[in-house]
């Protein structure tokens, strides 16, 4: 690889050319100045990352040659507690785009009034080209150069699109080895036989199921025979597939990396599980139609969940959606013109900060867990997560009908106040 490629890899976080997303969290939160009062005198300081860090991850691949990546971990703001963010393994990956979900998930927690602060990771890399020791040298290194930042009281990743269970293993074990003891707080998201958590890999899909369900209670759309479409169909699509089809929905549609389908009579989504889990393509699988991309967003539904990558909702697609209701459970996909498209059409927008919380909430079940040495059943898990995010949920509701915003603006203005309150009461040092 000569010097002219090497800088342009090296400086991918720069190219202007790469989607902005951190610019649509500027504009999310310069939509809730005006409901601030006095706490808008800190608003600044959630318009700044408190920490960007760069790291350069050499590893040597198995035919011995030595290859560098990029990583990054971004804290966005500690005001209420450690930072909590997942870590991203993924060939897009950017600064900008860390930047975003970190601050995203400030807003996320404090909606949820968790007592976490925001933070997210990730590494420029498509996991899938490396083999499972390359993999591991990978996360080890990525984990002992971010290891003066992390710490059960100071930030605690967990898995995130293309990392999962085994990448948390080796961050908890490369932490606690450097550390000389065994850390189990450090990450979340870790096996049961680590100090996982019962519930936590079904936690984010189950989130946006019991959100969709609030909110259609509440717009009145039954969840008996509503048309569903689903948008990413890895760990998140695939568990609030299943919520929804044993509540009585039609999933009409999914997609994901190979492709889309549909069948208005119902998706078999256990089959469509079984199918991506027996490493077949979805698109492949019987009892379906293989359609375009651009036929995916044109199928009528009550409840369309985006539970992909962000930016996937813009303008023009928000003014041709048919649905009722759209439930977020990737972070970021509607960028902010459409919401207003989307307002104007009267479709309903349960925010991703609020609908796909169910994940952060079990990781904070873990870590109190983790601390206690005492597990609860998965039955516990459940309940106190339906309990939190139902509560969260209305409460959003409310206060978007007593200021007359929409749901995304309502759960801002609720995460800034609680943020910039600890941030006024906290004070500057020095």
């Amino acid at each position: 690889m000569d010097t002219q490629t090497t800088s342009k890899k090296m400086l991918s976080f720069l190219d202007p050319a790469q989607p902005q997303p951190w610019a649509s969290f500027i504009e999310q939160i310069d939509r809730v100045a005006p409901h601030l009062g006095k706490l808008g005198y800190w608003l600044d300081t959630l318009k700044h990352p408190k920490r960007v860090f760069y790291v350069g991850i050499p590893i040597r691949r198995d035919d011995g040659t030595l290859e560098h990546f990029e990583g990054y971990r971004v804290h966005h703001n500690l005001s209420r507690g450690p930072g909590k963010g997942g870590v991203r393994f993924h060939p897009n990956v950017s600064m900008n785009e860390v930047m975003a979900l970190s601050g995203w998930m400030t807003i996320k927690n404090a909606a949820l009034n968790l007592p976490f602060g925001g933070a997210k990771g990730g590494v420029r890399v498509d996991p899938a080209s490396l083999s499972t020791g390359e993999l591991e040298r990978l996360t080890r290194r990525y984990t002992s150069e971010i290891g003066i930042l992390i710490g059960p009281n100071k930030d605690i990743p967990a898995p995130d699109v293309g990392t999962n269970e085994q990448t948390m293993s080796w961050m908890m074990d490369t932490y606690s080895v450097n550390q000389g003891a065994t850390v189990s707080g450090v990450v979340t998201g870790k096996p049961i036989s680590l100090g996982g958590s019962l519930g936590r890999r079904e936690a984010t899909g189950r989130g946006v199921f019991v959100t969709a369900r609030e909110a259609g209670l509440l717009q009145g759309v039954a969840m008996k025979d509503a048309r569903v479409v689903i948008q990413g169909f890895g760990n998140v699509g695939s568990v609030a597939a299943q919520c929804f089809a044993a509540a009585g929905a039609r999933v009409v549609a999914l997609q994901d990396a190979s492709g889309s389908v549909s069948n208005p009579d119902g998706i078999d989504v256990e089959a469509a599980i079984a199918c991506v889990k027996a490493g077949d393509r979805l698109v492949d699988m019987p009892g379906v139609e293989v359609i375009s991309a651009e036929d995916f967003w044109n199928i009528p539904s009550d409840y369309l969940v985006p539970a992909a990558l962000e930016g996937q909702i813009d303008a023009s697609l928000a003014e041709r959606l048919d649905t009722k209701i759209i439930v977020e459970g990737a972070n970021g996909p509607t960028l902010p013109e459409a919401d207003d498209v989307l307002a104007k059409r009267g479709i309903t927008v349960v925010p991703d900060v609020v609908a796909n919380a169910g994940g952060v909430t079990v990781s904070y079940f873990e870590w109190v867990q983790d601390f206690s040495s005492f597990f609860w059943s998965e039955q516990e898990i459940n309940q106190r997560l339906e309990s939190i995010m139902s509560a969260a949920f209305h409460s959003v509701a409310e206060l978007a009908v007593e200021r007359k915003v929409s749901l995304r603006t309502a759960a801002f203005i609720i995460a800034c106040t609680r943020i910039l309150a600890a941030r006024d009461r906290r004070g500057l040092y020095p």
